[in-house]
């Protein structure tokens, strides 16, 4: 556990506190956790039993993340592609004009915040799970299209593109 931070395990619920927040999990029954010396341990009931195999590691995994968000944060970078694609930030909510007869109004939740730069977007917030939420929810409104890769698309994301229809040859 780095300085600044502290995780508190009561009543089946994991805290994890820092300079961005507080972070809260649920655990399953079968999932126990320890915090002594600033180090978290998570253990399982039957460490035999697959099922109990992969809660170890998924809590490992969701303690770790939690612990990044409460001091680092985190972060997706979304672009959009288009002619005439815009979009403007309104206080709460983000305005989107990716070609539809009307702009999209996307409501921004208070636990993310968002920025807008030319043709990007960038979600931040402590929660990953949050985060790649609201962004995947962004880029559903306008899905990247295989004929001329318009859209809305995450920043690493690579378009697959096809060929579009060609010209029927007539037979002379």
């Amino acid at each position: 556990i780095p300085s600044g931070v502290t995780v508190e395990v009561a009543d089946d619920v994991v805290r994890v506190k820092g300079p961005k927040g507080t972070l809260e999990e649920r655990l399953h029954p079968n999932v126990t956790v320890t915090v002594e010396n600033s180090e978290v341990r998570v253990t399982v009931a039957d460490p035999d039993l697959k099922n109990d195999r992969a809660l170890w590691g998924l809590f490992g995994s969701l303690i770790r993340s939690m612990v990044i968000g409460v001091t680092q944060g985190f972060g997706k970078k979304l672009e959009i592609h288009g002619v005439g694609y815009k979009m403007a930030l309104q206080g709460q909510v983000l305005r989107l004009d990716v070609g539809f007869s009307h702009p999209v109004m996307f409501p921004i939740p208070q636990d993310v915040t968002v920025t807008v730069d030319k043709n990007t977007i960038m979600v931040q917030g402590n929660s990953k799970q949050r985060v790649g939420e609201v962004a995947a929810q962004i880029r559903h409104v306008k899905k990247p299209e295989p004929y001329k890769g318009k859209g809305i698309r995450y920043t690493d994301e690579v378009v697959r593109r096809k060929a579009g229809k060609t010209a029927a040859k007539t037979a002379s």
